[in-house]
């Protein structure tokens, strides 16, 4: 090896002749553009909605209904008009002292509400608990199961029982 020629190498290998860094970037462009359908890919459903389908109608099916709660977090409700209603696409709740109002939907085994518009009347303390834990159940994405006319709405801090009455 002659003088130099070892420095010419490493030269050449941090800084690439013009040539040979066109080609370089032109690679590392097509490479990219190769490598990105299969991510695309990989993000994709693979194509089993059965899941979605099996929600949709029992989302369907609750349009115009009303509950009555029958226990919250293992308690009777103070009031007996104390329930939940599904008007299209809004949700009305009645618990304690709370009226909430809002949209609503069904995301897998979740019952997403909100945001939700409350009002509030003056009630005793036992009421006033009562809608705030129905509250903070709607606003933790409650997962909900349906089991003929008795539904179940669970989140990690409360827990709801609801009854569909006969028509």
């Amino acid at each position: 090896m002659t003088k130099g020629s070892g420095q010419r190498a490493v030269a050449a290998f941090i800084c690439p002749s013009p040539a040979t860094s066109y080609r370089a970037r032109i690679m590392q462009r097509f490479g990219f553009f190769l490598f990105c359908p299969m991510l695309v890919a990989g993000c994709s459903d693979a194509g089993d909605s059965s899941h979605i389908a099996q929600r949709e109608p029992l989302a369907k099916a609750w349009v115009g209904s009303q509950w009555r709660f029958d226990t919250i977090d293992g308690k009777r409700p103070a009031s007996e008009a104390a329930g939940i209603s599904f008007d299209g696409k809004t949700i009305v709740i009645q618990a304690g002292c709370n009226r909430l109002l809002g949209p609503w939907r069904v995301d897998e085994d979740r019952l997403i509400a909100g945001p939700l518009n409350q009002g509030e009347a003056p009630c005793e303390q036992s009421s006033w608990e009562e809608g705030n834990a129905v509250s903070a159940l709607l606003v933790a994405t409650p997962r909900v199961t349906v089991e003929g006319q008795r539904m179940t709405l669970q989140s990690s801090g409360h827990t709801a029982e609801l009854t569909r009455p006969a028509d």
